[in-house]
């Protein structure tokens, strides 16, 4: 079966709840993300949740990069 669509993989085929459960949405800088938790200390940017095109410029937010837990505004 060939699917031809523009949704994103995720909604086509959701996962499983247990991979949202680590995730959250914080602010970094100012800047709303959604993360996932790696370890103690450190989170995993997964998207950034910004309307501002300057933010998805920030080679430190960018997607896949880790930040720390203290860093968060909270």
């Amino acid at each position: 079966m060939i699917l031809y669509t523009m949704m994103p993989q995720e909604l086509i085929f959701p996962q499983d709840s247990s991979v949202f459960q680590q995730q959250q949405m914080v602010n970094y800088q100012g800047v709303p993300l959604l993360v996932e938790k790696t370890d103690n200390q450190s989170y995993q940017v997964i998207r950034i949740l910004s309307s501002d095109p300057q933010h998805y410029l920030n080679a430190n937010i960018c997607p896949g990069s880790k930040i720390s837990l203290l860093n968060l505004d909270r």
